[in-house]
């Protein structure tokens, strides 16, 4: 079967062949020596500064911490319980309340939780950040879009099935939008995979919020 896809100007392989292994595709690409399988690359997400940007206001945040606080309160609100401490219960119960219903600060934690999934290879992870249903759309880098939750899963072991984690990822350029149920993450990656050049992708995150949590429902990672 032959590949409609152009080869990325910044990559230095050419797409010559495809062939379809589990139902996804395979490329092989020729580069300056020996042509070899392509598999998507699976890239790391290193905590670091990200500017969320939105409606003209510019204020800078990080994913990870975000995400740390979050998941300390938890920890220290599960503690207090269990020590039948209900009045600190309380305050870190308001605490981490105020946390969640900050909606950008929640996408960009539910967006650290995905890149932190990634890096390990961690397919339940995974698995439990996103939406369930035949809506969701992954287009990793070079590849069609594949839909459907089960699809969506299976691309993600596909991704993931040769490489050894972690495996890394620098994250620029990140923006965050936040619109009633709906928000997104967009951002630069510069990708690199054990034996490999830096690669760089522009990448959209779409997330919904579903029962109160954000559940990502669109992952697209292309070339640039």
């Amino acid at each position: 079967m032959q590949s409609s896809i152009s080869p990325s100007l910044a990559s230095p392989y050419t797409i010559t062949t495809s062939t379809t292994c589990t139902g996804y595709d395979m490329f092989l690409l020729e580069g300056d020596s020996d042509a070899v399988p392509y598999k998507l690359a699976s890239p790391r997400f290193l905590p670091k500064p990200c500017e969320a940007k939105s409606d003209g206001v510019e204020e800078t945040a990080s994913g990870e911490s975000i995400l740390l606080n979050e998941q300390t309160l938890e920890h220290e609100l599960q503690t207090a319980i269990q020590e039948e401490n209900y009045a600190q219960a309380a305050k870190l119960r308001d605490s981490l309340r105020v946390l969640q219903e900050n909606s950008k600060a929640s996408v960009l934690a539910a967006n650290a939780r995905f890149y932190n999934s990634f890096r390990h290879g961690d397919l339940a992870a995974m698995q439990s950040l996103w939406s369930k249903g035949e809506n969701v759309c992954v287009v990793h880098p070079g590849v069609s879009g594949i839909s459907g939750y089960d699809l969506v899963m299976g691309s993600w072991e596909f991704v993931w099935a040769d490489y050894e984690f972690p495996l890394g990822i620098e994250v620029e350029d990140v923006q965050v939008h936040v619109r009633g149920d709906v928000g997104y993450v967009t951002c630069t990656e510069m990708v690199k995979t054990k034996g490999s050049s830096w690669g760089r992708q522009f990448v959209t995150n779409v997330f919904e919020k579903i029962d109160g949590q954000w559940f990502i429902c669109i992952h697209h990672a292309s070339y640039v």
